[in-house]
């Protein structure tokens, strides 16, 4: 009799729990789907890779934010993947008013998570080079959803540092695809 109570008290309980629904981290969202690019996920990831490699973390940068958002919108309504596509990025800095004394830009295409765009920077070597570059401390990234394009989703990462700095490398270098 006590196991058939406890059988039934179990079985109660067990009705009782509800299954929460898991969510998603935010770098697996799928820009193609209308998720939003959460930069702060993007600056986490970038700022651990940088330590993991002994450099100093990146923190979100308002106006390189917009930067990078005008460079994403402008590959995505012209369908072509360039860092030109708009102005070089020193000209896009200085019309800006943007006085980086070191600045870097990744830009890619057809990645529609935040983890996939990472992984293709990380796993090429300019990119790479671009992410672990010394002495910035700022970044801007941003991605734009097109959907009537070849690549669908266009990436924009500026890494950069208003810091007099030296020995840091030669200003606004590291211009990658």
């Amino acid at each position: 009799m006590r196991a058939w109570i406890a059988m039934i008290g179990l079985l109660v309980l067990g009705g009782c729990v509800s299954e929460a629904p898991i969510e998603q981290p935010s770098m697996y969202l799928n820009m193609a789907d209308g998720a939003k690019l959460d930069s702060q996920a993007a600056a986490s990831m970038i700022s651990l890779y940088r330590k993991n490699n002994g450099l100093g973390a990146v923190a979100i940068d308002p106006e390189l934010m917009k930067i990078a958002e005008g460079q994403s919108q402008a590959m995505a309504s012209r369908n072509k993947l360039d860092h030109d596509v708009k102005a070089p990025l020193p000209k896009r800095l200085q019309a800006a008013g943007y006085k980086a004394t070191i600045a870097v830009e990744n830009v890619s295409a057809g990645y529609h998570t935040l983890a996939e765009a990472f992984s293709g920077w990380r796993d090429s070597p300019p990119h790479r080079a671009n992410m672990l570059q010394m002495g910035v401390t700022k970044m801007g990234i941003a991605a734009s959803y097109a959907p009537n394009t070849k690549y669908k989703v266009f990436w924009t990462l500026i890494l950069a540092s208003t810091e007099p700095r030296e020995q840091i490398g030669t200003p606004l270098t590291g211009l990658t695809e």
